[in-house]
């Protein structure tokens, strides 16, 4: 595998649906310079072509994603669950150090699973809590859900996070579909 976990995200970006240049930088919360350089590497790469549409408004570029750029995209999610995976063993061991370990080894795919929706972030919590540590110290605070305590506030990082406001629109849940 040749590609760093910012162009997965970026390649999962597009494949998302996010075709041009600013919608990818809006998705993914990569400053525009260092997104330039990860869209020309990808399509160095093969992963991504340039496509230039003409229309009345005048020319518009999309950038899409090739076969091999979604294959090296499918390997890399696979890869990140994988490691998802034997972080929540380490966990459930209660190996503080494996896990301390293992986290430290692969800081750079953290954003990436976060990105993807890979982990689950209250057992991501739970993991910082074990080893003593906060969020930010392993993920940049840009890519951490907006809302979610990253535990700098200095609160319990075992409490109880109670109604966060999160309104789904069918009236508290009881919404009755009639199947």
């Amino acid at each position: 595998m040749d590609t760093e976990p910012t162009e997965v995200i970026v390649l999962g970006a597009i494949r998302q649906g996010k075709k041009n240049f600013n919608k990818i930088q809006r998705a993914t919360n990569i400053k525009p310079d260092e997104l330039e350089g990860i869209l020309s590497r990808l399509e160095k790469l093969g992963h991504i072509m340039v496509v230039t549409k003409k229309s009345w408004l005048g020319k518009k570029i999309e950038i899409l994603i090739t076969d091999k750029g979604s294959n090296e995209l499918d390997n890399r999610l696979y890869e990140a669950r994988e490691k998802w995976g034997r972080m929540q063993q380490l966990y459930q061991t209660k190996d503080k150090k494996g896990l301390q370990d293992m986290m430290d080894g692969n800081r750079s795919f953290l954003p990436m699973m976060m990105f993807f929706g890979i982990m689950d972030i209250m057992m991501f919590s739970m993991m910082f809590s074990m080893m003593g540590a906060t969020m930010t110290d392993y993920v940049p605070a840009e890519s951490i859900p907006e809302g979610f305590d990253t535990g700098d506030a200095g609160g319990d990082a075992g409490s109880d996070m109670g109604d966060v406001g999160v309104d789904n629109g069918f009236g508290g849940g009881d919404f009755d579909f009639g199947f």
